[in-house]
């Protein structure tokens, strides 16, 4: 695979950097060969350019598979003589009966209802490609909504902490993947392998529009949603290709960041003391925070699973956190110091945010499955409300963030 930089070789079309804001050319490549933008170093076009058939297959697989993923047993245990099945959607029911509708509302769209959206949508705006029908003005609409709620489709994520709270009931009792824990293990692995073969610019080069392009000296606006270049007017205020409202930067994007990071450090405490979950078995009521379970996970031998949970529930809230206060920290002092790392480090933390909701997913999988009246029931517990509101919150401060303001505040500094 051969990595080029963007240059104004070949003026083919013009794109501009989401991380940086830098209007550069991408010129006309081979497959397999991989665009970055030349300031920051973000992955402009990938390798699979050019690809419609193939993702508009597996996504169309994918959607299948998630049907029974939702409508067919999860998982049953049998433990102290009794047995049970769980759904997914029987966590998501348990959570609302305990009290924590807005846990079970969480999982609900995380799990179900944004990745069925997600790849149903996926496979209307491929298919209609792929068909030649790309004259509809919804294409572009959906496909940018598509980008929005990439994030929070959370398939993989929901595996990973259904494996856990597997490891732990493994414990006190035996447990079976049913038919729809299959079809879900199956449909996260396609879903995956989808996202890994579409590629966004050759999406939006399909629903290209046309007539809008100016010249390179005149004063011209980015969309951050689909990256097209449009001559700058007082009368233009929408994209026309996707219908996303156009501005220079985000509006009120340190202050909204600010507001939401103060909010995630004030429930990062209580979130971390406080018990996320309780165990009511014949020996007792035990209540169990998030580094308590990290310890059970230790106590049973499963350390790779222990070091999953710690660095996902506690390492990552509070690296967001941190680098985020970092990086307002720095547009204030328009500092043009480790510039590009911070623009990096951004991007990390813009893709593995959503791993720490591996602790709620766990807590629905739990809640679910051990329900055995006064010989072991599972309860979700306030502190799991917490945590889970430190997840989003940290999620929505990443998005309202505006990495290009450092490259403003730095080239600022520097005249």
């Amino acid at each position: 695979m051969n990595i080029q930089t963007a240059s104004a070789v070949i003026p083919d079309d013009r794109i501009a950097c989401r991380d940086c804001g830098l209007v550069q050319r991408v010129p006309h490549l081979p497959r397999r060969h991989v665009v970055e933008c030349r300031q920051c170093g973000r992955v402009l076009v990938s390798r699979t350019v050019g690809r419609v058939d193939l993702p508009l297959a597996l996504s169309s697989t994918a959607l299948l598979l998630l049907v029974p993923a939702v409508t067919a047993p999860f998982l049953s245990v049998s433990a102290v003589g009794a047995a049970r099945d769980s759904w997914i959607l029987t966590g998501i029911r348990t959570f609302a009966e305990e009290g924590f509708p807005e846990l079970g509302l969480l999982v609900l769209m995380c799990a179900v209802i944004l990745p069925l959206t997600f790849m149903a949508a996926l496979v209307w705006v491929l298919g209609s490609i792929h068909f030649g029908r790309t004259d509809n003005p919804l294409l572009g609409r959906v496909y940018r909504w598509l980008g929005r709620i990439r994030p929070w489709m959370m398939l993989e994520v929901f595996l990973v902490g259904a494996f856990v709270a597997y490891t732990r009931i493994e414990t006190v009792g035996s447990v079976e993947i049913d038919t729809g824990g299959w079809c879900f293990l199956a449909a996260t692995f396609i879903s995956l392998l989808t996202l890994t073969q579409l590629d966004d610019h050759t999406v939006w080069d399909a629903l290209a529009v046309r007539g809008v392009a100016g010249s390179d000296r005149a004063p011209s606006i980015a969309c951050t949603a689909c990256d097209l270049i449009i001559p700058a007017s007082p009368r233009v205020h929408f994209c026309p290709r996707c219908q996303a409202r156009l501005h220079v930067r985000k509006p009120d994007s340190l202050k909204r960041t600010a507001a939401l990071l103060v909010a995630g450090y004030l429930l990062y405490i209580p979130a971390n003391l406080m018990p996320v979950m309780s165990l009511n078995n014949v020996g007792g009521l035990e209540h169990n925070t998030i580094m308590s379970g990290v310890f059970e996970l230790i106590d049973n031998n499963l350390w790779p699973l222990a070091l999953i949970v710690f660095v996902a529930s506690i390492v990552l809230p509070l690296m967001k956190l941190l680098g985020l206060t970092w990086m307002l920290i720095a547009i204030r002092l328009r500092s043009a110091r480790l510039l590009r790392a911070r623009t990096r480090f951004y991007r990390t933390i813009e893709v593995i945010g959503r791993w720490s909701n591996i602790d709620v997913f766990m807590g629905s999988v739990l809640v679910a499955l051990l329900q055995f009246g006064a010989l072991s029931t599972v309860r979700a517990e306030p502190g799991l409300v917490a945590f889970a509101a430190v997840v989003v919150i940290t999620m929505i401060a990443t998005e309202t963030f505006d990495a290009r303001l450092m490259w403003d505040a730095a080239a600022e500094s520097n005249a």
